[in-house]
């Protein structure tokens, strides 16, 4: 994945912390989001630190029959001290890295499982 340095976290987010981009072939959903309960960013009232920001990138590809695999990734950008999160341009770009190694993996199950329920001398789906 390409970085646009021009950005804070690296694409360009709309105003929700939302994110679609194309990698290896897959459309890829990225949401970027406060961790903490409330609307407002500021600090926790009781520790006096903001909350961490997370980085999710996720997306399915279907297949016949109704099967769904998915790859999904997440990164969590620490706050420094008391200070707020500073955006991390290359968060985006790991969670997408993770999100697509996670599907190669769910793909690998994917197939050993079918593999072990293939009966031996059949093809998938004959029934034999």
């Amino acid at each position: 994945m390409d970085i646009d340095t021009t950005q804070p976290w690296g694409v360009a987010i709309d105003y929700a912390g939302r994110a679609t981009l194309t990698e290896a072939g897959h459309t890829v959903y990225v949401n970027v989001s406060d961790t903490s309960l409330s609307s407002v960013i500021a600090p926790d009232s009781i520790t006096g630190t903001y909350s961490p920001v997370t980085v999710t990138a996720q997306f399915t590809e279907p297949g016949d029959n109704g099967a769904v695999l998915r790859g999904t990734g997440r990164v969590t950008v620490m706050p420094v001290g008391t200070a707020p999160v500073v955006p991390d341009q290359t968060a985006v770009q790991r969670a997408v890295a993770d999100a697509l190694a996670d599907f190669t993996a769910n793909a690998a199950a994917y197939a050993d499982l079918c593999a072990a329920w293939t009966p031996a001398g059949s093809g998938p789906g004959t029934g034999a």
